[in-house]
């Protein structure tokens, strides 16, 4: 029986290695950092990792999972209706609400968990969505779950969205959704913009602050903040496997009603086991370091503005963005994967991404800065990236 399937399984998987599209998987033997060493045993600096703020190999948080281990045990064995919720979940939830000033939150085992079990309880065939057309896969499978109208807008175009609400006026109830930080392109969904058609046409707001929370916003709060559209956003999906200290789970927050029926109907959350308490310790210790200060965001600020600055004026084509990944467009997959093969060489570990993950014609390295980056790194990284850039002819001319 799996004989055909083999070679057909097999054609498929040579077929992608020929177009320069096989995605390899390195290594690591060290925890997440800035630096890294790999099991080849080179030493890198690490320029492709969601780790935001540096908090994932932060001895405040191991120390706080360690000590959850020791009170509240590995794991939970149960979903969390059933025995799965502890004092700290609880703690936690409120913890996320106080961050991102909603009503209440719910935890999952990620965000691609809170984003599939966001839409199907809470839309109908009577109802809409209406999906911006970059946003994350997990969002577009969660739409797929649910059986209300879909509707798409072209990437943060206002007046595209405002022809889906047009067009959804038939529906019973209306939900934009959209993510805050768009992963590819670095780019921020316009939200105050969205918000105003959302009033105006009588639309909920749904955000996923992935790759913004922790980012954007003058503290990194997000979407919210940046755009001040607090009370307006309705929902708030995100991760705490980014910014928030890299590990894993996810959270929906914002209408407590919302929440609630959440709570008992959304089927992630009803039939997967609840996030391990070395996790939830960890995270809470997350967020009482992000209340004491602003340290790390402003840390992280800087680094972008430095390194972005130097990139385009050393001749590189970057996506606009005001987030901390910054796409560098090559444009060629096999150009991306031999220049992020040519930056390992010099010390400097990237990733060259390509279809599917991106549009055909659009590859590129994204690099995500971190606020464990030191200048030192950066210009390390900066010096790379000229040299490689120049070798392989991806330098426009310079102005006279």
């Amino acid at each position: 029986m799996y004989g055909k399937f083999k070679d057909y399984l097999t054609d498929a998987l040579n077929q992608i290695r020929q177009d320069g599209l096989y995605k390899h998987e390195r290594v690591i033997t060290t925890p997440q950092g800035p630096a890294l060493r790999l099991q080849t045993g080179e030493e890198v600096l690490n320029f492709c990792s969601n780790n935001y703020l540096g908090l994932s190999d932060d001895p405040r948080l191991t120390h706080a999972a360690q000590q959850a281990l020791q009170t509240h045990g590995y794991g939970m064995s149960s979903v969390r209706f059933i025995c799965g919720t502890q004092d700290i979940h609880k703690a936690l939830e409120a913890a996320v609400s106080d961050y991102f000033r909603t009503e209440d939150t719910i935890l999952y085992a990620a965000c691609f968990d809170a984003n599939g079990g966001l839409f199907e309880p809470l839309l109908s065939e009577e109802d809409a969505v209406i999906s911006d057309a970059l946003n994350h896969a997990s969002i577009i499978d969660g739409i797929r779950l649910c059986k209300a109208k879909r509707y798409r807008y072209a990437n943060a175009d206002m007046s595209d969205l405002e022809r889906c609400l047009k067009e959804s006026q038939a529906q019973r109830f209306r939900l934009i959704a959209t993510d805050g930080v768009f992963s590819m392109d670095g780019n921020l969904a316009p939200m105050d913009a969205i918000c105003r058609l959302a009033e105006q046409y009588g639309a909920l707001v749904m955000v996923d602050e992935s790759h913004s929370a922790g980012v954007v916003g003058p503290s990194g709060r997000g979407l919210a903040e940046q755009f001040d559209c607090y009370g307006r956003i309705d929902l708030f999906t995100g991760t705490l496997g980014k910014a928030f200290g890299g590990a894993l789970g996810g959270f929906t927050t914002g209408r407590k009603e919302i929440i609630e029926l959440l709570r008992q109907r959304s089927r992630p959350y009803l039939f997967s086991n609840s996030l391990p308490p070395a996790i939830v310790g960890a995270s809470l210790a997350m967020f009482s370091i992000l209340k004491e200060n602003n340290d790390l965001h402003r840390q992280l600020t800087e680094n972008v503005v430095y390194f972005r600055d130097r990139m385009l004026a050393a001749g590189f084509d970057l996506k606009p963005s005001r987030s901390a990944i910054c796409a560098v467009m090559l444009y060629d997959a096999r150009l991306s994967q031999e220049f992020a093969a040519r930056m390992q060489s010099e010390g400097i570990y990237v990733t060259g991404f390509s279809y599917p993950v991106v549009p055909r014609g659009q590859a590129r390295i994204r690099v995500q800065l971190s606020a464990g980056h030191h200048r030192a790194d950066l210009d390390r990284a900066l010096a790379a990236f000229l040299k490689v850039g120049t070798e392989l002819g991806c330098l426009a001319p310079r102005k006279a």
